[in-house]
């Protein structure tokens, strides 16, 4: 199928940061959007972008789920599909971090770090999967991180979570490739959004340090990633993890 065709994209945590550049770059690309966010109380912040989505001619429609509850998951993906008709492209971007080590992580943090970060994306892909094999088309595209994969002082929880959708995103790619569905994972170093903000202008100098281009990834940076990963000229890609880290020192 070739890239005019219209089709429909998914995104989790699509209210800001990566997951609000990648709502946009869709449109653009002529995709409709289904937008999520986690509760109604956000579903004002969600409209805004699905209104910035339909300036290009698209639909977009906004979604309240939390996505580390699976009754809530499974609610949303029947929600979107009685709305476009299917889901063609899912990109699992909802997450959350803490700032803890080994020795002093909490049991409640390692699993809300958990729930978020990596059963959300379990969750999602065995959902929208479901339709994907029926229609033998789909594109997945998991955000997990630099810190998934290396690990990171100060970040145990969150790289514990990061790093099995990794591991989740290899299998399920080896598990869906003869359906014709890519799974295929972006792993961004440190980004500038809100979550980074949160840092001190301290821990921003102590991570330029090790990164190559002396600066943060744009959120647009790592939404063009995940707009080529979901076109055809990516049909052949699955099971890769693209690391888009400015050249990270491991």
């Amino acid at each position: 199928m070739s890239d005019d065709i219209k089709r429909t994209v998914l995104i989790t945590g699509s209210v800001r940061g990566i997951g609000e550049a990648a709502a946009i770059a869709f449109a653009e690309k002529g995709y409709n959007v289904a937008v999520n966010c986690r509760n109604k109380a956000r579903l004002a912040a969600a409209e805004k972008v699905a209104e910035r989505c339909r300036k290009f001619g698209v639909e977009a429609e906004c979604f309240a789920a939390d996505v580390s509850l699976y009754e809530e998951c499974s609610t949303m993906v029947d929600a979107v599909v009685k709305r476009f008709g299917t889901v063609d492209v899912l990109v699992n971007n909802a997450g959350i971090y803490v700032l803890d080590m080994l020795s002093s992580a909490s049991p409640d943090d390692f699993r809300r770090m958990v729930a978020v970060n990596q059963e959300s994306v379990f969750y999602m892909m065995k959902l929208c999967s479901k339709y994907m094999m029926k229609n033998k088309f789909g594109r997945i595209i998991n955000i997990t991180s630099s810190a998934g994969l290396y690990g990171a002082m100060g970040l145990f929880s969150y790289s514990a979570a990061k790093g099995a959708v990794a591991a989740m995103t290899r299998s399920a790619a080896k598990e869906l490739a003869s359906r014709k569905i890519t799974v295929n994972a972006i792993a961004p170093g440190m980004v500038r959004t809100d979550m980074s903000a949160e840092y001190t202008d301290e821990q921003k100098k102590m991570f330029l340090r090790n990164v190559g281009m002396h600066r943060f990834a744009e959120p647009e940076e790592i939404a063009a990633a995940a707009v080529f990963l979901a076109s055809e000229k990516a049909a052949y890609i699955t099971g890769e993890i693209l690391e888009i880290n400015g050249s990270l020192a491991r």
